[in-house]
């Protein structure tokens, strides 16, 4: 059966999908003796139902004190990161793989939110640069030919992994591109509600004068 390798060779922004995306040019590798020695007329691999679960491993990266400052919400004071630092659940995504021999390279579509109600998002809008280290853990199901053509299915073992480090002006790029001079904040709809009346009895025109008036009212009481 197959012996699968994986390694991401490069990320890229979407240009034209509905809400923001990533692509990651995912390259997948047989190394298995019967890749090597299977005939043209049979495929190696049928194809693969591939799952992906993406990590964010927190612990292996550097950060400035703006960072340290702005991640507090999700690790704490940074005295204690040493106790709060951890690896943070991004996202899932899945990919269909055609046929193949030996290796092929195909696009893994990785769907991103600027909520920031979700913790990756205020942990990537947490950065100034750099890279985020990031871990795709693999499974699903691969369909192979044996030698004489008949086809078989096997899981991916749970060990299959990769490792990438993805810029963080990657990610900034993205939400330029769909967000410009903005962010997307989901707010609790009694939340909603409240704020929706106070911009109607202020008379103003936007949910962004509605917000400043907020906070200028609550500067003032602070100063």
């Amino acid at each position: 059966m197959p012996d699968l390798g994986f390694t991401v060779e490069s990320a890229e922004v979407a240009p034209f999908a509905a809400a923001p995306l990533m692509m990651f040019r995912l390259r997948i590798v047989d190394t298995s003796p019967h890749a090597v020695s299977v005939t043209s007329a049979h495929e190696a691999v049928a194809s693969i139902t591939l799952q992906c679960q993406i990590q964010i491993e927190a612990t292996r990266r550097r950060y400035t004190p703006a960072e340290q400052y702005g991640l507090e919400d999700l690790f704490g004071a940074p005295p204690r990161w040493g106790e709060t630092l951890r690896t943070l659940l991004w996202t899932h995504t899945f990919v269909v793989v055609p046929p193949f021999t030996g290796e092929c390279t195909v696009n893994l579509p990785v769907p991103c939110s600027y909520d920031f109600n979700v913790a990756a998002s205020k942990y990537f809008y947490g950065l100034e640069d750099g890279e985020i280290p990031l871990l795709l853990q693999f499974s699903g199901t691969v369909f192979y030919r044996e030698a004489d053509g008949a086809l078989q299915a096997a899981p991916i073992p749970w060990h299959k992994d990769a490792a990438f480090r993805m810029p963080v002006a990657l990610w900034r790029d993205m939400m330029s591109r769909y967000y410009p001079n903005g962010a997307w904040l989901s707010l609790h709809r009694e939340v909603f509600d409240r704020l929706a009346r106070f911009k109607t009895r202020r008379g103003l025109t936007s949910w962004d004068q509605a917000v400043a008036s907020l906070l200028d009212g609550l500067e003032e009481d602070l100063s």
